[in-house]
């Protein structure tokens, strides 16, 4: 018989770096979960990406076992790191950060895609270009 489903959760955590602080360690309190087990095996699956944030989507059992999927960073790390951005602009619409080119655009949709809920390039590449205006990026 499969396990059942106590809660699903989404946590955006550094790679490589995760620590019980706040606000990871009452979630994953409240939720039942053997926090250093979680933490270990997290830090131990992103050693190789750290400086970024990597999405987990844990999934809790009744039993207070737990599986997690890891996903791609978010769109706005993405495009700070292929900018070498250490963050977007303070006032988006008046002061501009960056620019981004729209092959590289094109490139961060394609390797988000898997994460998105859309099929098409078309609709990531929106999501891309709305990210990087909020953050004060233009693209050529």
């Amino acid at each position: 018989m499969a396990k059942q489903i106590k809660t699903v959760l989404k946590l955006n955590l550094p790679a490589g770096t995760a620590t019980p602080a706040p606000p990871v360690g009452p979630i994953l309190g409240q939720a039942g979960i053997n926090m250093m087990a979680f933490l270990k095996e997290y830090n131990d699956k992103t050693k190789d990406q750290k400086g970024q944030i990597i999405p987990a989507e844990i999934t809790v059992f009744q039993d207070g076992s737990f599986k997690f999927v890891l996903k791609l960073p978010p769109v706005s790390d993405m495009i700070k790191q292929t900018l070498k951005l250490k963050m977007g602009a303070k006032t988006p619409g008046t002061e501009t950060v960056g620019s981004l080119s729209m092959d590289q655009a094109r490139q961060i949709a394609e390797k988000k895609l898997p994460d998105l809920n859309t099929d098409s390039v078309e609709s990531a590449l929106n999501t891309v270009l709305g990210t990087a205006r909020s953050m004060g990026v233009t693209v050529k």
